[in-house]
């Protein structure tokens, strides 16, 4: 069975930093395509933060380039975002996603809030 589990929201005041974890159980992490979404009240979700299964490449949206960090720790199976330079506009529920796209493998977290807020 294939889990993702995010961890690290919390409430945080404008500027300062967060960082998230997802850890995956039940699938070959390596193989997969990390993305982090968040979806902010009353909004569609959104693609934050991708990298590639070779840790090649990382994209980021233009929201949150220049302030979030997206790796991995293929031996943890885990895949972070650092957030630095915090907005409230940032305030959503951020998942975690593996993508295998060759062989439709797509999952899904539950989410972790966070919260940008003075």
């Amino acid at each position: 069975q294939v889990q993702l589990r995010e961890s690290g929201g919390d409430l945080v005041h404008p500027g300062g930093s967060l960082r998230l974890s997802c850890t995956a159980s039940g699938l070959t992490f390596s193989s997969y395509m990390m993305k982090w979404y968040r979806q902010a009240p009353g909004k569609e979700r959104e693609l934050v933060a991708s990298m590639s299964d070779t840790h090649s490449t990382a994209d980021y949206s233009d929201a949150v380039k220049g302030r979030f960090s997206i790796s991995r720790d293929n031996a943890r199976k885990t895949v972070y975002l650092q957030m630095n330079s915090l907005k409230p506009e940032d305030t959503a529920m951020y998942y975690c996603n593996a993508l295998w796209s060759s062989l439709g493998l797509d999952y899904w977290g539950n989410g972790t809030l966070v919260t940008v807020s003075s």
